[in-house]
């Protein structure tokens, strides 16, 4: 088996505790002492052979490990139990919203997980076992990875309530257009996030129920303690979300006073000049008979009376309150 296609093979407990598991060892077949962990990529076809061919897997459970899209779900098939979760992306350059997700089935004595991407909470898991901290039963596996996906989950809802008050406090004083741009980022990022933590959740309800047979209680206490964060998360996007929101219309009504108020002064503006601009078209045209033409008086005469209309046309204006 090509080493890209089994990422880690662990033996969780048993006398050979921590002890790595090489591709040789699952393809000759992974004895039955202890509990074993395997996790390979989904789109390897090496790994495709061995889940397809090997692991002895129902075909509801293969074809769920090797899913290119699934939903975070929980579910006890036959003795075992088939859990799909996500986790925040935090490889570099990427969007944490494009969520990462990993597929697991554990029954008395396996987890056999799946991925594409690669996910930091599995090298968590990895740095437990290496320090001889890490988990003896699926049960455990499966409250470890929980968490470690939760937690993983902090600093990136964070820095998304950070953003969102950051930009509460810039709408302010801000007259630029770039903040609505921002805020739209900022609400898609909430959007997507909550789109899949939300079955994740359900996802996490759902292991704790009676069927899940293989958890201990300090397994489903820690499960319920990692729900009780992730709902915590979800009801903090949820409020990002409607702070966003609230945060776009107070931007949309700043920008629009800001025109309004623009559009009134050249109003005021072209009010004024309309009529100055019809006596000086008028009496500028090139024909006979036009008053003053012959009197060298009559510009002056012509710019009074200008100014006197400009006078009524303001006098006129704040009477009627137009500014």
């Amino acid at each position: 088996m090509d080493k890209n296609s089994l990422i880690y093979g662990y033996r969780l407990s048993g006398p050979n505790k921590g002890k790595p598991i090489s591709g040789e060892e699952v393809e000759q077949g992974v004895s039955d002492e202890g509990c074993s962990w395997l996790h390979f990529d989904y789109t390897h076809p090496d790994s495709i052979a061995w889940i397809r061919q090997e692991s002895d897997l129902e075909p509801v459970v293969i074809d769920a490990l090797l899913s290119e899209e699934t939903r975070p779900r929980a579910t006890y098939l036959k003795g075992g139990v088939l859990i799909s979760l996500r986790g925040v992306n935090l490889t570099s350059g990427s969007n944490p919203e494009d969520m990462v997700a990993i597929r697991v089935w554990i029954d008395e004595k396996r987890v056999i997980s799946t991925r594409k991407r690669p996910l930091l909470s599995a090298q968590d898991i990895v740095a437990l076992i290496d320090a001889d901290e890490g988990p003896e039963t699926p049960g455990e596996f499966v409250a470890t990875l929980a968490a470690r996906l939760i937690a993983r989950m902090q600093d990136t809802i964070e820095d998304t309530e950070d953003r969102v008050a950051q930009i509460e406090e810039e709408v302010l004083t801000a007259e630029s257009y770039s903040l609505r741009s921002e805020i739209a980022d900022l609400r898609r990022q909430a959007i997507s996030l909550r789109r899949y933590l939300a079955p994740q959740r359900e996802a996490m309800l759902q292991l704790q129920s009676e069927k899940m047979v293989l958890f201990k209680p300090d397994d489903l206490v820690r499960l319920r303690e990692t729900t009780d964060h992730l709902i915590r998360y979800i009801e903090d996007l949820d409020s990002v979300r409607d702070r966003a929101a609230v945060t776009q219309e107070e931007l949309v009504n700043r920008l629009s006073e800001q025109l309004n108020n623009r559009m009134y002064v050249l109003s005021i503006v072209a009010a004024i000049f309309l009529p100055l601009g019809f006596f000086t078209g008028l009496l500028g045209i090139n024909v006979g008979g036009i008053p003053g033409a012959e009197n060298p008086d009559s510009f002056m005469i012509f710019i009074l009376f200008l100014v006197v209309v400009v006078s009524l046309q303001v006098w006129l204006f704040k009477v009627r309150r137009w500014f």
